[in-house]
């Protein structure tokens, strides 16, 4: 993923830059960077890798070289940013957050003449900002680049512009599939991922951007310079997983989504006679949590923490880059609490079931520690295709998907004519499917929210919401 923060206003946002893309640390392990403009000296930026060390720690040194009254930064899961750009628009930093998947397609229909050239990264692969910016500079002007860029790219784009020491650029991505918000305060205005970010410094709502939306934001107003589109797919997985509990998104937030989301869950149980007898219902550390307090609250049984996660030292299991390396952080950042696992029957949610590798080390960690039965429930249908738009499961194939690969299993290549059948718990595919998961990953039953349910807990209208990982339709 990705998510990124900008600030203009009549005093220096140094701090407000640094401290709103800090809270955006949860959304990518990989670069994060800041820049600075400042009217007298000129813009400063800085990058650095951020994947063993907190963004914090990493640029708290540069903050006394930064001073101006405009910024952004960024946190980002793919390519080093933001970039500062000059052409014949001017000078500007860009920073994104989305997908190019016709970069290469691009670079040889528009950038194969002897007069373009891309600097590599040593993947040999093109900077994604780099090759925004360059379909940004196209155009006679900002935002006719912008709309330029954001109609060739096959995947999506949301962009940030500083395009001086008094201006922002803000564009949300075409189908509105992550947000883009503007706070404000008595003194300027602040653009972000995460409205939290703004809130806890101390800027109030102001502005979302509609899908496709671009505005020009100052001190003291946001003017909205490209009206929004009608159609909006907001990914789903904000709220299920990668959004932080106190974020609101299409005015819902987060935190209240995932209660109302596993009440759903226990409340389809019960009416399906499927809820199981256990002494504890418990969330797998930490979106997994509040799920499962709504699936408790409902189901009457009572809510634990059977296990808890050891983090001071380690805070993300997926930073390392060896997955022996991953594998072995997450077990050893498991901590049992004994006396609530000993003899008890223990039903855990999880917010989604990936490629399900850590989930049978927890599963087995569990009976090692004790419990008398396990039994899984995800707080989503199951995943049958891999993000094209955004960076969520992007580095696995299809086949990697634990739902995908048993479904391959079971039938090879006549399975995939049936996905939509197996995602059906109903079915007598879709019983088969949670059987065979039950019984390879050591389950005592095995449950999914239905994609009715998770809409339902989302609550705004079901044309808006992406669910492409769930249905493979766009």
């Amino acid at each position: 993923m990705g998510g990124f923060f900008g600030a203009v206003s009549n005093r220096d946002v140094v701090l407000d830059v640094f401290f709103g893309t800090d809270y955006h640390s949860h959304l990518g392990t990989r670069n994060a960077g800041m820049a600075i403009w400042n009217r007298e000296t000129g813009c400063k930026r800085q990058i650095h890798s951020i994947a063993n060390t907190p963004f914090r720690t990493k640029f708290e040194d540069d903050l006394h070289s930064f001073s101006g009254c405009c910024g952004v930064g960024c946190i980002s899961d793919t390519d080093p940013q933001p970039l500062m750009v000059r052409s014949h628009l001017g000078l500007y930093a860009i920073t994104t957050v989305g997908i190019i998947n016709n970069a290469e397609e691009l670079i040889a229909k528009y950038f194969s003449d002897h007069g373009h050239q891309f600097m590599a990264m040593s993947s040999g692969k093109v900077n994604t900002s780099e090759m925004v910016a360059a379909l940004i500079n196209q155009k006679e002007n900002l935002i006719d680049g912008i709309r330029n860029a954001q109609e060739l790219i096959d995947g999506s784009m949301s962009i940030l512009l500083m395009t001086g020491p008094d201006e922002i650029i803000a564009a949300r991505d075409l189908c509105g599939r992550i947000p883009v918000l503007v706070g404000k305060d008595e003194d300027g205005r602040c653009v972000s991922f995460e409205s939290f970010a703004y809130q806890k410094l101390g800027y109030t709502n102001a502005y979302e951007l509609g899908p496709g939306e671009i505005v020009r934001i100052t001190s003291q107003s946001v003017e909205t310079i490209s009206p929004a589109g009608k159609d909006m797919k907001i990914c789903a997985f904000l709220w299920t997983y990668y959004g932080y509990p106190n974020s609101n998104y299409e005015g819902v937030n987060v935190e209240v989504m995932r209660y109302r989301n596993g009440e759903i869950m226990a409340r389809d149980e019960i009416i399906r006679g499927d809820l199981p007898k256990v002494d504890y219902v418990a969330g797998m550390p930490d979106s997994g949590v509040p799920h499962a307090i709504g699936y408790a609250n409902r189901s009457g049984k009572p809510f634990a923490r059977p296990f808890v996660k050891y983090t001071p030292t380690w805070p993300r299991s997926f930073m390392p880059s060896s997955q022996d390396v991953r594998s072995q952080v997450a077990k050893m950042k498991q901590i049992p609490v004994p006396e609530l696992i000993q003899g008890k029957k223990l039903l855990i949610v999880d917010d989604s079931i990936v490629r399900g590798t850590q989930l049978r080390e927890t599963v087995d960690f569990l009976y090692e520690s004790g419990a008398a039965e396990v039994h899984m429930r995800a707080a989503c249908p199951p995943l049958m295709h891999t993000c094209k738009f955004l960076n969520f499961s992007r580095e696995y194939s299809d086949d990697e998907l634990l739902a995908r690969r048993t479904i391959r299993e079971l039938e090879g290549d006549e399975g995939d004519k049936h996905i939509e059948e197996y995602a059906d718990a109903s079915t007598q595919r879709g019983k088969c499917l949670l059987k065979t998961i039950c019984e390879k990953m050591g389950f005592d039953s095995l449950g999914y929210q239905s994609l009715d349910g998770l809409l339902e807990a989302i609550g705004i209208d079901p044309s808006q919401v992406c669910t492409y990982c769930w249905t493979g339709k766009e």
